[in-house]
């Protein structure tokens, strides 16, 4: 098995990628396992803080590095939280980041607000090396809207806010292998996937 990085700690999002990457014989170590530390994320754009995780982690593991940059754009809001999703409800960079904490302001920056449509967007970026010139880079965009009732305990973040009305569902109401099919990180890697032989 080839061996990638995850440049995450973030255990969900570790699940979903190896239950992807798996199958076609990746081993899927994250970051914290090797000690490498975060990266920070001071760009404004999801391709520029995916670039800079991945090569962070390539530079401190030797090994390729895989990143995801991903958040939630909301119309109404100006395309926010957007890169700051993770980290939208903090007061302060020393406070920890609340997926529970996020959605309360989520909804209460979207209350009377009756444009509900947001999408979710990823970013993936997989260095072969800290240097690579060309690293490949895929990107997915998943269409919904956000509803005011949590639904659903599946997923993570903002999942049990976002309806995808193809479905009838928000996204913590899907099966983990639909989601992982149709979702924004679904969709980036299967761009990536087609371009794993380039490795």
């Amino acid at each position: 098995m080839q061996k990638l990085v995850l440049a995450s700690n973030n255990a969900k999002k570790m699940k979903e990628l190896n239950a992807l990457l798996a199958p076609l014989g990746f081993e899927v170590i994250p970051q914290g396992q090797l000690g490498i530390p975060e990266a920070e994320e001071p760009h404004a754009t999801f391709v520029e803080n995916a670039l800079a995780k991945a090569r962070h982690a390539a530079q401190h593991s030797g090994l390729p590095a895989l990143a995801d940059d991903s958040g939630l754009c909301v119309k109404a809001l100006g395309g926010a939280p957007g890169v700051i999703s993770a980290r939208y409800a903090q007061t302060s960079p020393d406070e920890p980041k609340s997926d529970a904490r996020n959605n309360e302001k989520l909804l209460a920056d979207l209350h009377g607000q009756a444009d509900r449509r947001a999408h979710f967007v990823s970013c993936l970026v997989l260095c072969r090396s800290a240097n690579d010139p060309q690293p490949i880079i895929a990107e997915g965009n998943w269409h919904g809207e956000i509803v005011d009732d949590y639904r659903g305990d599946g997923g993570f973040g903002y999942d049990p806010l976002f309806f995808v009305p193809e479905f009838g569902k928000t996204a913590a109401e899907l099966e983990a292998d639909t989601k992982n099919r149709v979702s924004h990180r679904g969709q980036a890697m299967q761009q990536l996937i087609q371009r794993l032989p380039e490795l």
